[in-house]
């Protein structure tokens, strides 16, 4: 038995080193594809309101990140601190949309909630949970938008106005089922491969597409706000939401290339130059994307340091309510 644990430890080493290694290698790759003179440049030249603006915007949407994890706990049960599960959530979020879902959203999420004490079990609710608030405020504003038609789309895309239209109403349709079966349904658990899953109420889901929902308006008055709203901002949010679920599809750290490639294409159209179009979705990668992965790289040092202090912290916590 103590012989297995040693091995066990042992494993457990190599894993966590391994981790650090991908991480870094992640980083460095990713570092390789930004032009840093271009970054410095934008940063230096532009309109001093819309980058103080879409500071204070970059924090709120963060924050709202946080709110998706306090859903999480909300939703699970658990007795980890609010401060803790925010700080979890901004070095998840901040890997997660610069680098993967697989590394932010999953590998990160497991290794610190774990150093904190929760179980795997649980970390998967959080986990799972948090991408489907995401989604469905995604989900929603595209219906919402695309139904509508406020992109115009330009001849010869691959997908024309009608088909926007339709993919928009079937989102509606999707949004007023889930709710429907929120506010109804009957059965409200389900066991998938050993995980327990619970259908949630009808208010946690109103309030899991309103959080979301605002976090990408946000997102989208960010960009408009660097545009120099030069561009109607229902448009802007349009070409977000479109080029956000292409950055998905083709799966590129952060959509290099695949955000410039929407937004040049759908935007041809508007009274608004290339080079003003360039800078401001680049001015976006700095504030939204790399900004916060510096800092999240270094509060997650600081919370590896400090992790088997606070989950002690934690665990006399949970005995003392018991």
């Amino acid at each position: 038995m103590a012989k297995t644990h040693s091995k066990w430890r042992v494993a457990k080493k190599i894993l966590t080193w391994l981790f650090f290694i991908a991480v870094v290698v992640l980083l460095v790759v990713y570092a390789r594809k930004v032009n840093w003179e271009d970054v410095y440049n934008v940063v230096i030249n532009y309109n001093r309101f819309a980058i103080l603006s879409a500071v204070g915007l970059v924090i709120v949407s963060y924050l709202t990140y946080g709110i998706y994890d306090l859903i999480g706990r909300a939703y699970c049960g658990h007795k980890l601190a609010k401060s803790q599960v925010m700080l979890v959530s901004f070095i998840c979020y901040a890997f997660n949309l610069t680098l993967s879902t697989w590394v932010g959203g999953v590998a990160m999420r497991y290794r610190l909630y774990s150093r904190l004490g929760l179980p795997g079990s649980t970390i998967t609710r959080i986990f799972s949970l948090s991408i489907a608030t995401n989604w469905l405020g995604y989900i929603l504003l595209a219906g919402v938008v695309f139904s509508a038609g406020m992109v115009p789309i330009p001849p010869g895309w691959f997908v024309g106005e009608g088909t926007l239209r339709l993919i928009g109403i079937l989102l509606l349709i999707s949004v007023v089922v889930y709710l429907g079966f929120c506010a109804f349904s009957k059965r409200r658990r389900w066991t998938i491969k050993g995980q327990k899953l619970a259908l949630p109420s009808l208010r946690m889901a109103l309030f899991q597409y309103a959080v979301s929902s605002a976090n990408w308006l946000v997102m989208g008055t960010i960009i408009w706000l660097l545009l120099g709203q030069k561009v109607d901002y229902p448009i802007v949010l349009g070409v977000l939401l479109i080029s956000s679920i292409a950055g998905v599809i083709i799966h590129i750290p952060a959509g290099i290339g695949v955000l410039e490639a929407v937004f040049l294409a759908l935007l041809s159209g508007q009274n608004v130059s290339h080079g003003t179009i360039i800078a401001a979705l680049l001015a976006y990668r700095v504030l939204y994307f790399i900004l916060p992965l510096l800092l999240a790289l270094i509060l997650y040092l600081w919370l590896e340091s400090r992790a088997k202090h606070l989950r002690q912290h934690n665990e006399r916590k949970m005995e003392q309510s018991q």
